[in-house]
């Protein structure tokens, strides 16, 4: 299955960014961002396609408001000074329905470079009779890298929270006219 050219929006209501942390050594903490925006351009050839992503930091979701409001924080990534996180893709290798993306991303203020391990997971038209693709991608960053260094030392040993943080992207996205 081919991935059709052209540049697409991405559509908030119908894509995830996710991510996974360790908490305690334990156990795992889930959380996603819900103000996510940007554009997918496949271009022909496929190495020329590019991923720009805006993130909202304030917009984060854990299923606890109180957990939600420290992350925000200047203990954690401080919202209120640097809102918005960014995705800018720089290269992308291989093609088919396996791909990697490999880009720039920003967050806290801080800029590292991130390879996505992408999927595609196909193309169709939807009920308004827009085109649409959908792709799902994964990385691993460590947090550290990004300056969120806060921690708590535990009393048995290990820290509260882990330093590796899994990203789970789910993207659907709706061809520009």
């Amino acid at each position: 299955m081919s991935i059709p050219t052209g540049t697409y929006d991405i559509d908030p209501v119908h894509s995830e960014l996710g991510f996974t942390v360790r908490h305690t050594g334990i156990a795992k903490v889930r959380g996603r961002f819900n103000g996510v925006t940007g554009a997918v351009t496949v271009a022909e050839p496929f190495a020329s396609s590019s991923v720009n992503v805006t993130i909202d930091a304030a917009s984060v979701s854990t299923g606890n408001e109180q957990r939600d409001g420290h992350l925000t924080s200047p203990d954690f990534w401080d919202a209120a000074s640097k809102p918005t996180w960014t995705f800018d893709s720089t290269s992308v290798e291989g093609e088919g329905e396996e791909f990697v993306i490999n880009g720039d991303l920003t967050i806290n203020g801080v800029t590292k470079p991130v390879a996505l391990d992408v999927e595609f997971n196909g193309a169709g038209t939807g009920p308004d009779g827009a085109e649409r693709v959908g792709f799902s991608a994964t990385t691993e960053i460590s947090r550290k890298d990004y300056d969120l260094t806060w921690n708590v030392a535990l009393e048995g040993g290990g820290l509260l929270v882990g330093d590796n943080v899994k990203i789970a992207i789910e993207v659907a996205a709706v061809k520009q006219v």
